[in-house]
């Protein structure tokens, strides 16, 4: 699809929903159950055999210090091992590690035990200061998107074969959940370079072979690999089939065998297909409008005005958040299969609270009433990027009729995924809609996207308040703490609205029943390293 407007001139989000998006009020839904996947185990599995899956969007470039995008994570899961990783439960679990950090009394002093004896896919030995490598680079490299994952670091060192050793300016209580992700993959030290995107080297189950752009990326076993026993399939195939509708298809068809991000309009037949297996899990991230309040020359320099009421403006800003019926887009245009979202704080983790929970009341007068107080014309003209997929479309028409309710006339401009990965960093926007896959500890939903200056605050917001909030809550491990903290930092979202929140999805998917050992769990990241092939299927 091109990248022209779409206007589509709807009275009401009932029209809209009448005549675009069914209308389906389940009163009960007995599928909807977590299924995360179970490992091979016991069961019989050929030793060979290529997978293919279908990936809805392409990754960006494959460099876990300069990547954004979730559908990166999947391939490197297969071929870049982390210090942690996370198991079905969200616990913390070591990985590359040989178990979790340990802590000074003062927090300032954490202690990680790393795996020697082990070899990259290059055959460059792993060993303390190799992990030391990559993570000075997560921390440096000017464009890394992982620095303010990892807290006020003073240095890294590696003391001595199997131990590194992070000192911090004052304590930081997410590091061991910022290396269960990106900011853990280690890297080959042979060779580390700007190019290392276009030639992966890591230790995991498989390693790089090829990219095809806007084709596929392939990857095969990796013979150095130190677990290669439990290592089933040959190769694995990510083919980019950015339509949920042909995933499906080829699903049935047998020409892919895993699939990502299915549709909440097909989720339900493939459900009653015997021959196929719905995983489900709920997410530790969010959808949201992120609102360019001062992202002028691009995401790290520093923020320049933007001289329109909405981006100057906060009551402009709440005003669209009213406008906003959550409930009745998820519903109908999700088919009730995603929940609305109004907060970065994922209301299943232990730092939720009513205050994090809390939502913005869907209320058309209030709305047009905050934008005659902020003395702009009504309705009130907002262009709004979008992802070019069917499913994020039909969400971006009805929010149009949304909000249009509260006076709003919404531009809607769709966009390749991959471009819009761009954009946002670019700051090339009014107001774009992407997600977020979220993380175990919210800092990692937040500080990154919030704290000024941060390498993903794609908004440009600043707020010396906002700062400080982040910071208190980065420093203590007093979970009701925490969660209080992270309470007020809603509070303060929810008064300026720089990125407002829309809903929160399921992780959807498929695999056939010819495979096992497919993974996916609550931080979305489709795990393939350890499937196999169901003896005589392959």
């Amino acid at each position: 699809m091109s990248t022209r407007s779409l206007r589509v001139a709807l009275p009401t989000l009932a029209a809209v929903l009448a005549a675009c998006v069914p209308l389906q009020h389940p009163t009960a839904r007995p599928e909807y159950h977590d299924d995360f996947g179970t490992p091979v185990g016991t069961r019989p599995v050929a030793d060979g055999g290529d997978l293919v899956m279908g990936l809805s969007s392409e990754p960006d470039r494959l460099d876990p210090t300069t990547s954004s995008s979730l559908y990166t994570r999947y391939v490197m899961s297969s071929i870049c091992e982390k210090l942690y990783d996370l198991d079905a439960g969200g616990e913390i679990i070591p990985q590359l590690a040989t178990g979790l950090p340990t802590i000074s009394a003062d927090g300032l002093t954490v202690t990680i035990p790393v795996r020697t004896g082990i070899t990259f896919a290059d055959g460059t030995p792993f060993d303390a200061n190799a992990v030391r490598v990559s993570l000075m680079r997560h921390l440096t490299l000017p464009e890394s998107q992982r620095a303010s994952e990892m807290g006020p670091i003073v240095s890294i060192t590696a003391t001595d074969a199997s131990h590194v050793v992070i000192r911090y300016e004052r304590p930081f209580a997410p590091i061991t959940a910022a290396l269960a992700d990106r900011a853990g993959m280690i890297m080959s030290p042979t060779g580390l370079d700007d190019s290392f995107g276009d030639h992966p080297v890591c230790v995991g189950p498989f390693t790089f072979v090829e990219r095809v752009p806007q084709t596929s990326i392939t990857v095969v076993r990796d013979p150095r690999y130190y677990d290669a026993e439990n290592v089933h399939l040959d190769s694995i195939t990510y083919r980019i089939m950015s339509d949920a509708n042909i995933r499906a298809a080829n699903l049935r068809s047998g020409d892919i065998q895993v699939a990502d991000t299915i549709s909440p309009q097909d989720v339900d037949a493939l459900i009653r297909d015997p021959e196929l297996r719905v995983l489900q899990a709920p997410s530790l991230g969010y959808q949201a409008v992120t609102i360019n309040v001062g992202n002028v020359d691009g995401v790290g320099e520093p923020t320049k005005p933007i001289d329109t009421p909405l981006a100057t403006d906060p009551r402009v800003r709440l005003a669209f958040s009213h406008a906003i019926d959550r409930q009745s887009l998820v519903d109908t245009v999700f088919n009730n299969w995603f929940e609305p979202a109004c907060s970065p704080v994922a209301p299943q983790t232990p730092y939720a609270s009513d205050a994090s929970n809390a939502c913005p009341d869907f209320d058309p007068a209030e709305s047009r009433r905050l934008l005659t107080e902020a003395g702009v014309r009504i309705p009130y003209p907002i262009t709004l990027q979008v992802s070019n997929t069917q499913d994020i479309l039909r969400f971006a028409q009805a929010l149009q009729a949304s909000v249009a309710e509260g006076g709003f006339e919404l531009e809607i401009v769709p966009v390749e995924y991959s471009t819009l990965l761009d954009v946002q960093k670019n700051g090339t926007f009014e107001a774009l809609a992407l997600g977020w896959s979220g993380r175990i500890d919210p800092d990692g939903n937040t500080t990154r996207f919030l704290g000024t200056g941060k390498a993903a605050n794609y908004s440009g917001f600043s707020s010396a308040t906002m700062d400080d909030l982040l910071a208190r809550a980065a420093q203590t491990t007093d979970v009701a703490e925490r969660a209080a903290l992270y309470g007020q930092v809603v509070d303060v979202l929810q008064r300026e609205n720089p990125v407002i929140y829309t809903y929160r999805l399921r992780n959807l998917t498929v695999h056939t029943k010819r495979i096992a050992g497919v993974e996916v769990y609550t931080d979305g990241v489709v795990r393939l390293g350890k499937a196999a092939f169901m003896a005589g299927e392959d």
